[in-house]
C-alpha cells in the first residue's frame, strides 16, 4: 500500500518570505525554523483561527503566500515577542506579521485599529480618541483643581502645559483624560514627590500610536514626528512616552 502524497503548488519565483528576508537583520533568521513549536507554546493568540506561530511560520517558509497574507491571525498576534524569546533560534516572527499587516489594503484592515490610527490626525493632539488641545487642557486644569482642595498634602502639586524648557515631556495614554481622568494623577503625585520638572504639551500630548499596529510606516512616522517636533519645541530634554 503506497502512502500518500500531499502536494503544496506555490507561484514560482520570489515568495512574500524572500522579500521580507532581503528587508531584514540577518533575514530575521526566517529560514532558521527548528519546527520545535516552543513559540506556539507561549503565544497567547495560538490556537485562534486554528493558527499559531509556528504554523504560520511554516506557510511562509513553504512558499503558501496567499495563505499567509490574507490570514486574519496576523491581526491577532499581539506582536508582543514571547514568540522570539521562546525560540532557540531568535526566529524573528512578529516582522513576518507586521509585514503582512502592512500588505492588507487600509479598507480590509480591522476598523478599531484603522480608525483610531486615522483619528489621531484630527487634531494636532494625536490623540486615538480624537481629543482637541482644549478637550485635554480642560480635564487636567479641572482635575487638578480638584485634587488640590480635595487633598491639602497635594495643594502645591503641578500639571504644567506647555512648560517651555522643562527637563520632562510627558505623553498620557487618550483612555485617562477622555474616560478615566482620575487615573493621571498617581504619576502626577509621583513627579511632584520626586520634584520633577515636566510638562505635558496641549499639542502632541497623546501616547498611543495605532498606525504602528496598522503597520501603517507612513501615518507611523507622521504621528511620531509631531509629537517630536512639540518636544523640540518646548526644548525638553528627555521624552517620557508613557506607552
Amino acid at each position: 500500500m503506497s502512502s500518500p502524497v500531499i502536494v503544496l503548488k506555490r507561484k514560482e519565483g520570489s515568495t512574500f518570505k524572500d522579500e521580507l528576508m532581503a528587508l531584514l537583520p540577518e533575514g530575521g533568521n526566517l529560514n532558521a525554523c527548528l519546527t520545535c513549536g516552543l513559540c506556539a507554546s507561549g503565544c497567547p493568540a495560538t490556537g485562534l483561527e486554528d493558527m499559531d506561530p509556528r504554523k504560520f511560520l511554516r506557510l511562509a517558509a513553504l512558499g503558501l503566500d496567499e495563505e499567509v497574507l490574507n490570514s486574519n491571525w496576523a491581526w491577532m498576534c499581539t506582536m508582543c515577542q514571547r514568540c522570539v524569546y521562546a525560540c532557540p533560534m531568535k526566529i524573528d516572527i512578529p516582522q513576518l506579521v507586521f509585514n503582512v499587516r502592512n500588505r492588507w489594503p487600509k479598507d480590509h484592515q480591522p476598523k478599531g485599529i484603522r480608525g483610531s490610527c486615522e483619528m489621531a490626525f484630527k487634531h494636532k493632539t494625536c490623540s486615538a480618541m480624537g481629543a482637541s488641545e482644549e478637550d485635554f487642557q480642560f480635564v487636567v486644569e479641572d482635575v487638578l483643581e480638584e485634587y488640590r482642595e480635595t487633598q491639602p498634602e497635594f495643594a502645591q502639586m503641578q500639571a504644567p502645559l506647555d512648560k517651555e524648557g522643562a527637563e520632562f515631556f510627558l505623553n498620557q495614554n487618550s483612555r485617562e483624560p477622555v474616560t478615566e481622568p482620575d487615573e493621571m494623577v498617581p504619576l502626577w503625585k509621583i513627579l511632584h514627590l520626586v520634584g520633577a520638572d515636566w510638562t505635558y504639551g496641549t499639542k502632541g500630548w497623546a501616547a498611543e500610536n495605532y498606525c504602528l499596529f496598522c503597520a501603517d510606516l507612513e501615518n507611523w512616522e507622521k504621528n511620531v514626528r509631531i509629537k517630536a517636533e512639540v518636544v523640540d519645541q518646548l526644548k525638553s530634554r528627555v521624552w517620557l512616552n508613557t506607552e
